[in-house]
């Protein structure tokens, strides 16, 4: 499908691979999108700047790449830099069209229903579009496509009126008269309210006195307060609602000093902040911030997740102000035939952007429609990747699924450092652009937003999962049973059924060579872990192996903590599971774990806990796994103490012996066996014999970090 994507500030149009169905989610088949003449064109300005502008811009973008230099070294770092700027990023947050299949969860909402939809991470400017439900709301009968996809900037408008709480007979100012300050303007009158306008552009003052505007101000007019203070008596306006874009902090003194006592001003446009207090200290005004769709905004719970909010506590959440203002359009009472501009087909999406910028006066808004044909077309799946070079000789053809940031500064990276053993078959990814994209950087023959296209070739022999972990239970069963070898990015499942389904397909396998499973437990296979593992394969004893993991803080609303994710321990700590079961060699006896318990809600307890393993050999093993230290401080540190000797490794940086001798190994950034990960991988899939982890050690590590997870609901 066409897809029209923003790389270094230039408007493209490429065909990238269809999105898939997901649970509480449509697909949908656009008719229309919509191009504002502000936030995409103020997008494509910054995609223009020069690296330079860019940092002083995002200095903390600075920060981290610094701290990915520091972690992963200098190439892998301009390796993700690189990539991230020349892929390109989607655009367009705002489309009508027909759905043409509905995810599992979703029950009010049907194949061939007209429907609106919003959202910068969704509602892009592409052929078809996948949006969760909150963002998809219902085409009324009597309005078309074109009016429908204005649906985001009308919210956006309908939320910022809310924020003003105008009252009937009230008296407010719009300080410019853009898309969303036309779409204000009508929604004030609609309200009953009486409407002042204020724009540098005498067109679109004159346009919004024709869509219903009472009054306008202009600077050349003499001072724009003193013409509000007459217009109002004297009094003042009730309210401001400030719908300009521009730097400069003078709209936001000229709407306090335009509003009476008690006033208030609503910020829905983006301007300067640097606040004069005189300005709004003695007339006690209210200043109000208006967020985009309305309450659910940059919830992900709400937008991906599917919570709503009960309308008896949230009378409007974004989806709400979504349907009213179509409503508001098919009632006639907003009317928006004036503001649209021009249509263009999408393969001429670089003129439409153009259009935007030229002209007297400037256009408000154009659209983009796209080709209609049998009601089938659900777009391809998968694209190849014309500049891909065949493979040779025997290399193991490996599609990548999941195409993130892990994959991309890790995995793919050294993928292509080992070139002699692997040929990138195919990228994978949730997003064709990204797949489409990632494909291209890394040569791999084709792209695709579907698994099942990976399973069904048969030109691929091995699949690596780096997905969210939540999928890679299932992910790894059905790449199995299609024949694939399989390396999984940790966890190799998050629930006990999934983990008993894999033992059980080796179980039952019927053929003397079964597919290679192997999980991403890849601090085994570091040269610091091994040199440790040969120091100590003569002991006598059991060991007592003591590891801290300074994990850093995460957010309690990341994915990682969420279904998705599993959470940390299930999903990071099962590395250092795997690490214990490495160096002992033996099966655990006894898991037991006790975790901290916050006094406030910034840290979760589940990130905060001790693991004790005890195993058959008389080993033990204690993991203190901590998100309460500062990132600036060592990551991992191992203490291990077996036969009067005390080996110590800080942060795979550095191994040191007491009692013993160690090789003497040191390095400028961590170094946890990634590359050695899949160059052992390569040699079982080409070679066959041994597995590089066996399955019960796979199976045990998973097991444990399950085990401890039970500890911790407690």
């Amino acid at each position: 499908m066409k897809q029209v994507l923003i790389r270094k500030g230039k408007v493209v149009v490429e065909e990238v691979p269809a999105p898939t169905i997901e649970k509480e989610r449509v697909l949908v088949r656009l008719f229309n999108s919509c191009i504002s003449a502000g936030t995409e064109l103020s997008g494509i300005s910054a995609g223009a700047d020069p690296l330079w502008k860019k940092v002083l811009k995002h200095p903390e973008k600075v920060k981290k790449a610094l701290r990915m230099v520091a972690a992963q070294g200098l190439s892998k770092t301009k390796s993700v830099i690189q990539g991230k700027m020349g892929s390109g990023d989607p655009t367009g947050y705002s489309a009508s069209g027909v759905v043409i299949e509905v995810g599992k969860g979703i029950n009010d909402i049907s194949i061939d229903d007209r429907v609106a939809c919003a959202g910068a991470q969704f509602a892009h400017h592409a052929e078809i579009i996948q949006v969760p439900r909150n963002l998809v709301v219902p085409i009324p009968k009597a309005l078309d496509f074109s009016q429908a996809s204005t649906v985001t900037l009308g919210a956006i408008a309908l939320q910022g009126v809310r924020r003003a709480q105008p009252t009937l007979g009230e008296t407010f100012v719009v300080i410019g008269l853009g898309l969303l300050g036309q779409l204000t303007s009508q929604l004030l009158k609609a309200n009953g309210c009486r409407v002042i306008g204020t724009d540098l552009d005498k067109a679109r003052l004159s346009l919004a006195r024709k869509l219903g505007m009472d009054l306008s101000v202009e600077s050349e007019n003499g001072n724009v307060v003193e013409q509000v203070a007459r217009l109002t008596d004297g009094m003042g306006a009730d309210g401001v609602i400030i719908t300009a874009a521009t730097p400069s902090s003078e709209v936001v003194s000229t709407a306090f000093q335009m509003c009476r006592k008690k006033g208030r001003v609503v910020l829905v446009g983006d301007v300067g902040l640097n606040l004069n207090r005189a300005d709004f200290y003695q007339k006690e005004l209210d200043f109000f911030i208006s967020t985009s769709y309305g309450p659910g905004r940059y919830d992900q719970r709400y937008e991906e997740q599917g919570l709503d909010y009960p309308a008896s506590y949230v009378r409007w959440t974004e989806n709400r102000n979504m349907s009213e203002y179509l409503k508001l359009l098919a009632e006639k009472r907003v009317r928006v035939e004036a503001l649209i501009n021009e249509t263009f087909p999408i393969e001429k999406a670089f003129e439409a952007y153009q259009s935007l910028g030229k002209g007297t006066p400037r256009p408000l808004m154009v659209l983009l429609s796209y080709p209609q044909g049998h009601k089938s077309l659900e777009g391809k799946k998968v694209v190849p990747n014309p500049q891909a070079h065949p493979s040779t000789g025997k290399k193991i053809r490996l599609a990548v699924v999941g195409a993130g940031g892990f994959a991309k500064t890790m995995h793919l990276p050294n993928l292509q450092a080992l070139s002699n053993a692997y040929h990138l078959r195919a990228i994978v990814s949730r997003t064709g652009h990204n797949a489409s994209a990632t494909a291209k950087q890394f040569g791999a023959d084709y792209s695709s937003t579907d698994f099942n296209e990976i399973l069904k070739d048969k030109d691929t022999d091995a699949v690596l999962i780096a997905t969210r972990h939540s999928l890679h239970g299932s992910m790894v069963l059905e790449a199995l049973q299609a024949g694939k070898h399989v390396l999984v990015e940790k966890p190799l499942a998050v629930s006990g059924d999934e983990l008993n389904a894999i033992e059980k397909f080796y179980d039952t396998f019927k053929t003397k060579t079964p597919p290679v499973l192997l999980t991403g437990f890849n601090r085994r296979f570091s040269k610091y872990a091994e040199a440790i593992q040969e120091a100590v394969k003569e002991r006598t004893n059991p060991m007592v192996l003591n590891y801290r993991m300074n994990a850093g803080y995460i957010p309690q609303d990341h994915w990682v903590h969420g279904i998705e994710g599993g959470g940390r321990n299930i999903g990071e700590a099962c590395h250092i599971y795997d690490l214990f079961t490495f160096l002992t060699g033996a099966k655990i006896a006894k898991v037991s774990a006790q975790s901290l318990k916050p006094k406030t809600g910034y840290y979760n307890q589940k990130d905060n806990f001790v693991a004790t393993l005890s195993f058959e050999d008389g080993s033990l093993a204690t993991l203190t796994y901590t998100a309460l230290g500062h990132r600036d401080y060592p990551k991992e540190q191992l203490e291990l103490l077996a036969d009067g000797k005390v080996i110590t490794l800080n942060d795979y940086r550095e191994l040191a012996g007491t009692g013993v001798r160690v090789p003497s190994l040191k390095g400028k950034i961590p170094d946890k066996g990634q590359k050695e990960e899949l160059e052992a991988f390569a040699r079982a899939v080409q070679k066959g014999g041994d597995w590089p982890i066996p399955l019960w050690q796979q199976l045990q590590a998973s097991r444990v970090a399950l085990a401890v997870e039970e500890f911790l609901q407690v």
